[in-house]
């Protein structure tokens, strides 16, 4: 079996889970996110791209169903022991199968929290799921439940995100001997990629993003590569991942000599990651929030006149996640009222797209919350990246 985590873990999860179930007045719980599930059995899957879910009753049992080429899935990686599959044919609707399973379980007419707001859920499984039991048990929506519980992490958990930033480092000290004018995309790619993979990393959750000239200005990935000109701007966002767990960074980075605009953007990106690191400080009289971090980048750049270039997030919360996205709950938003505490594992983003002016400036970096003021998780300083012509 290959576990990351040994039992004790594992057990200390599912009675963390309980205990939130309990006060939620849950008798049970359908997991449909893959990260839930990874993080409650060890489950490690692509499988959740179709219908299968993990149900967990207050008691601690476990029933999971799912298609046939999950079974060994399950098996090998996961505590599961209890797994039904559900077959593939143009007439299959699995909800019956998964009503079977709670009847089964003595679930009729009990209070069931589902995890509707995630990838593993699609809108037209969910309506079935509400046609199929909505006169069978009393649904509600804990989509974030499990989520709360894992934003905290664990110290094994602490150390694979160390890992991970570990390799993410290793992703840009193999990109920076490769930019330079007449170095081709693809290349700084594959060797950012190979840094993590000939480590024993993990895919991430999402594309690595990649984009010069005109391009840089993007902040998702796009197919297609091209070269460096003798006066350009590279933007990069990549992520670490071990045992699933990211560790992420971006940045902006100047081929040949930097622009009057560039300098000005670098140190607003600065000043504003600078003012987000002092608000998720932990300890002081009032809590900050996911919202105060926001409004501390927010301020920053809105000071500058910067409003119209900035973004309405600027991070998240890291940890173990799975296709399509390595972002997890919860984010860095106006008026978020999560608050900061000690052991989250959380990326800032700076990110500032100028179009009138064709101008990109990123600075991003992953942190370790503790006691006062975070942890930075890289080893890589926040200097202004410039690659000689």
């Amino acid at each position: 079996m290959a576990f990351h985590f040994d039992e004790a873990e594992f057990q200390n999860r599912i009675e963390q889970l309980q205990a939130k179930m309990a006060e939620e007045k849950l008798d049970a719980m359908l997991l449909f996110a893959q990260e839930s599930m990874y993080w409650l059995t060890g489950y490690d899957t692509f499988g959740s791209c179709f219908f299968q879910c993990l149900v967990f009753k207050a008691d601690g049992t476990m029933h999971l169903l799912t298609r046939a080429p999950d079974l060994r899935q399950a098996q090998h990686t996961s505590s599961i022991k209890n797994i039904t599959l559900w077959m593939d044919h143009s007439q299959a609707v699995p909800m019956v199968r998964l009503s079977e399973i709670l009847d089964g379980m003595d679930l009729l007419g009990a209070s069931i929290g589902v995890e509707y707001n995630c990838h593993g859920l699609n809108a037209h499984y969910g309506r079935l799921l509400d046609n199929q039991l909505s006169s069978f048990a009393r649904l509600s929506d804990a989509s974030t439940l499990v989520s709360s519980l894992r934003m905290i992490k664990s110290k094994t958990e602490i150390k694979y995100v160390k890992k991970a930033a570990k390799l993410a480092d290793d992703a840009l000290d193999a990109a920076l001997e490769l930019i330079h004018p007449g170095a081709n995309e693809a290349d700084i790619l594959a060797a950012m990629q190979s840094a993590v993979f000939s480590q024993g990393g993990d895919y991430p959750g999402n594309e690595f993003i990649i984009g010069s000239g005109h391009d840089a200005l993007l902040c998702r990935y796009k197919a297609g590569r091209r070269k460096l000109s003798k006066n350009d701007q590279l933007t990069l966002e990549w992520a670490g991942a071990w045992a699933h767990y990211h560790a992420a960074m971006m940045r902006t980075a100047i081929i040949g000599k930097p622009s009057d605009r560039h300098l000005e953007l670098y140190e607003a990106a600065l000043a504003a990651l600078k003012a987000t690191e002092e608000a998720m400080v932990v300890g002081g009289e009032t809590p900050n929030t996911f919202g105060d971090v926001f409004n501390a980048h927010a301020q920053v750049l809105d000071n500058l006149g910067l409003a119209k270039y900035r973004l309405n997030a600027c991070g998240y919360c890291m940890g173990a996640k799975f296709a399509p996205s390595w972002m997890d709950y919860p984010m860095f938003y106006a008026d978020n009222s999560v608050e900061i505490v000690e052991n989250m594992t959380l990326f800032i983003h700076i990110i500032i797209m100028d179009d009138d002016q064709d101008c990109a400036m990123t600075l991003g970096q992953s942190y370790l919350t503790k006691k006062g003021k975070p942890e930075s998780l890289s080893r890589h300083g926040l200097e202004l990246i410039i690659c000689p012509d």
